[in-house]
Formats: C-alpha cells, structure tokens, sequence
C-alpha cells in the first residue's frame, strides 16, 4: 500500500517535524506500507487552508499518487473544521484513505467513517449557527437605520454624457473615472441618468 505522510508544525522555535515523521514511519513500516512522499508544512498555521506541503499533497492525491494519508493528529492537518471536512471528503472521493496516528482515526474502517459523519454534521452545524448570526447582526444593523451594502458610488453625470456624445464605450468611460461599476449595464450607477445607458443613435 502507497502512503504519503503529511506533518506540519506552526513556529520554526522550537518545533520539529521530525518529531511527528519518526513515528509516521515507524507505523507505516509496521503496516508494510511504502513511503512515497514526506509533505512538511514548517512555520505554518494550520488554520490556512492553502499551505505549500498541503497543496502539493492534494495535487498528488488527485493523481493517484498513493492511497493513504498517514497524518501524526488531525489537527496537524487542519484546524478549520470547514476545510477538515472538505478536504476529507475530496480524499474520499478520490480513494485515499485518511489515518491519524495518534487520534486512533482510520477513515477506511466501519468505525472511521461513522467519525466522519459525525464530523460533518458538526461542520454543517457550526455553519447553520455561523448563518444565523450573520442574519441577527444584518437585522440588528437595519434596525439601528444602517444602510447595508457598498457605498453609493459617485459619479459625474456631465462628464459621462460629453464621453458617450463622443463616441466612447462604457469601457472607456468607465477607465476615464475609475468606476468599474459603469463597465457593464449589471454594474450601474444610480447617479447615471437612464437615457445615458442607452443613448439615442
């Protein structure tokens, strides 16, 4: 069996990877798994979800470059419990089996994948709360008379029509004032009369 090993440590004081490698490989030479590649994440938080070692593994995972993933605990893997869940799903879809050594989890047995489960219903919760907080804080906002939304952008109505009376794109208009909201009819601008956007031939 193909095993891709996969350790990560926040700071550089102090803190070894090889700590957490010594003992990857003593497990997988228990389990007669071959080594085929050491990611190591040093000086890394593992709250980000794009990390160099990490996007080099997945990259390899999708071209079936090993089976299983062989991490010293979870958390070296990832803290975000959105990105844990995603990413282990992505692993699952594509056969590789996730094993965390010291959290005794192996995601290829009955019992792993019920922890799974459990895992994403917990992601799918926090979201759900996540949610509803932004919602209580945007009906908190509105009810204080908060105006919600980017700001009202300003524009010089004159200047927009001497520019289209000459020809000119909404393009180049909107490169002319530096308003990327003129650049399609999607983007307009309330300060913009209606019959610029469509000015007569």
């Amino acid at each position: 069996m193909r095993v891709a090993l996969y350790a990560r440590v926040s700071t550089l004081n102090g803190q070894n990877p090889e700590v957490q490698l010594a003992e990857l490989r003593e497990y997988a030479a228990r389990r007669d798994w071959v080594i085929t590649g050491e990611y190591v994440d040093e000086g890394v938080s593992g709250a980000k979800e794009s990390r160099p070692a990490l996007n080099r593994l997945m990259a390899d995972a999708h071209r079936r470059r090993f089976a299983v993933l062989l991490v010293w605990k979870i958390d070296r893997f990832g803290r975000s419990l959105r990105h844990l869940v995603n990413a282990l799903a992505d692993l699952d879809a594509i056969g590789v089996a996730f094993v965390s050594l010291r959290d005794n989890l192996d995601l290829s047995t009955p019992s792993g994948r019920l922890m799974f489960q459990v895992v994403g219903a917990m992601a799918e919760f926090e979201r759900a709360l996540t949610q509803e907080r932004v919602r209580a804080g945007l009906r908190l906002a509105k009810s204080k008379g908060k105006k919600l939304g980017r700001p009202r952008a300003a524009v010089d109505a004159t200047r927009v029509a001497a520019l289209r009376a000459s020809g000119a794109s909404w393009r180049v208009v909107s490169q002319q004032l530096g308003r990327s909201a003129l650049a399609r009819p999607a983007g307009r601008c309330r300060d913009v009369p209606k019959t610029l956007w469509n000015p007569p031939s």
